[in-house]
């Protein structure tokens, strides 16, 4: 074969992911927070750029809501519309505050120069005010503190931990060990790791370690510092004055409790059935992760991204939530401004890439207002008979089906529903949700998977404790109603929903009667 050159043409498509496409995407499947950081950032960055303060338009006059008559989806022309500018200042803005402090409230940072009227206190003001008389207040602070100054903080477990072992121990080389032990801790308040490979690093025997954690071990909270949780809750029992030789011994047999043996229990601990009862509530009162009081993390509530609300008529209203976007907008008027100031061939490629990262952002924040609307318009017209009639009645739905209906690609779909949450009359709800497996019925119809697993869940919770509902039971009981569902899917739906087999359920309810 000869190697010769030449010339050819070739046509192709492909597609470029260019920063601007990746950054529409990157937007589209943030969530309400995740966005509200992002936009923080690029306020920050760009110069360009700048929060819109005005206060939002009023719910009648917004086309920022898409109407669904009789439960169809209407034409989702978003919740935040792009205008191209008519003026100095570019208005092209999201439909929704930054949750700014609206017209008559004050910043969340405001100085706090209110004069106290306590009888007690003379009048006494922040500095710079004046007294109740008129005269110049007195502070107790001569520097001014800010609000963020003003917040206690929550102490962390290792540092409680540590302010005890300074009182409990003097001696450094006990005190090192004691450290050691509390930085092995995990977050439930554990000791992890081997105590002889803990001696063999810090050079001292195993005696001495245990002698040291012992000593820990009786710090606060009552439990922390515990090798597993028998020991904790021994820890914890003990502290109450409560760890006699039968509870030690029920301790020693939790397997048995978790079992619901409670027969074998009675015998290894020598008591009858109302001390064993009672034995098991007090071990039901105690905390097994005792760490968590201190180092655990401050539950955010959720916000919901979607508002769906019914109409007197009984149409659907699905309108975005404007206070989950930012409202940003680019300043024309200050891009004018510098742009004549401008000479170096450097100055203005910075000032036109702010003006296009700008532009683009603002356009990415619209098209991902519009998209999140279409999809979750799409979603209330194909679960109609959910949010008007309830779980039961949840149709199995794919990301192929929102796809196809509104004209998008899966991975759009998927990457809206993610992280975002929709305010429905029956409670707030996940997108994700609402996209179930589907399950054969007898009938030649389909069932939502989520809607049998909820009548799963209604039959064991209407069983009779003389009557408990095996996985084969309810496999009957669904098919009665026309549900064609195979024993190990029910087991499978069952321990998700950490529902406990049937033997469990009936020594539970045994032990109750």
């Amino acid at each position: 074969m000869a190697v010769t050159q030449r010339l050819e043409l070739r046509q192709a498509q492909s597609l470029v992911m260019t920063p601007q496409l990746q950054q529409a995407i990157k937007l589209l499947q943030l969530s309400n927070l995740e966005l509200t950081a992002y936009v923080e950032q690029e306020l920050e960055r760009n110069p360009l750029l700048e929060r819109d303060e005005r206060e939002s338009a009023a719910p009648e006059s917004r086309d920022a809501a898409s109407e669904l008559p009789d439960g169809s989806a209407g034409d989702s022309g978003g919740d935040s519309s792009f205008d191209e500018p008519n003026g100095p200042r570019d208005s092209a803005e999201q439909t929704a505050s930054d949750s700014l402090p609206q017209e008559g409230e004050a910043p969340l940072d405001a100085d706090y120069d209110n004069v106290y009227d306590d009888d007690a206190s003379g009048g006494w003001t922040q500095s710079g005010g004046a007294g109740r008389n008129g005269a110049a207040a007195t502070s107790f602070d001569d520097d001014e503190q800010s609000l963020e100054e003003r917040l206690s903080e929550q102490p962390t477990l290792r540092a409680h931990l540590l302010t005890q072992l300074q009182l409990a121990i003097s001696d450094p080389g006990e005190r090192l060990i004691g450290v050691h032990l509390i930085d092995s801790l995990d977050e439930a308040g554990y000791v992890t790791g081997d105590l002889a490979a803990l001696a063999e690093t810090l050079g001292c025997n195993l005696a001495h370690v245990e002698a040291v954690l012992k000593t820990v071990q009786g710090f606060d909270p009552p439990g922390v510092l515990a090798r597993d949780l028998s020991e904790c809750l021994a820890l914890q029992l003990a502290d109450r004055n409560r760890l006699d030789p039968a509870m030690a011994a029920l301790l020693d047999n939790l397997p048995l409790l978790a079992g619901r043996e409670l027969d074998k229990l009675k015998r290894i601990c020598g008591v009858d059935d109302e001390d064993l009862a009672e034995m098991v509530a007090e071990i039901r009162a105690l905390d097994p992760k005792p760490a968590l009081a201190f180092d655990g993390a401050p539950v955010e509530p959720v916000v919901p991204d979607i508002l769906l609300r019914q109409r007197p008529d009984g149409s659907w209203l699905v309108e975005l939530n404007s206070d989950t976007l930012p409202r940003v907008l680019v300043d024309q008027h200050y891009y004018a401004q510098v742009a004549k100031q401008t000479r170096s061939k450097d100055d203005k490629t910075y000032l036109a890439d702010c003006l296009q990262s700008a532009n683009w952002l603002v356009r990415s924040l619209h098209q991902r207002a519009t998209t999140i609307l279409k999809v979750a318009s799409e979603i209330v017209r194909l679960q109609d008979g959910f949010f008007r009639k309830g779980v039961t009645h949840l149709r199995p739905l794919t990301l192929r089906d929102v796809a196809e209906a509104i004209e998008m690609h899966e991975s759009t779909v998927s990457r809206v529903t993610s992280n975002k949450y929709m305010a429905t009359p029956r409670g707030i709800y996940e997108l994700k949700y609402f996209f179930t497996a589907a399950i054969a019925g007898s009938d030649g119809d389909v069932v939502s998977a989520e809607s049998v697993r909820h009548r799963i869940k209604r039959l064991i919770e209407d069983e009779s404790p003389k009557a408990v509902l095996s996985d084969d039971t309810l496999v009957s009981l669904l098919r009665e109603d026309g549900i064609e569902i195979a024993r190990r899917t029910v087991a499978k739906y069952r321990e998700a929903m950490r529902i406990p087999s049937s033997v469990q359920r009936r020594r539970e309810k045994s032990a109750r009667l």
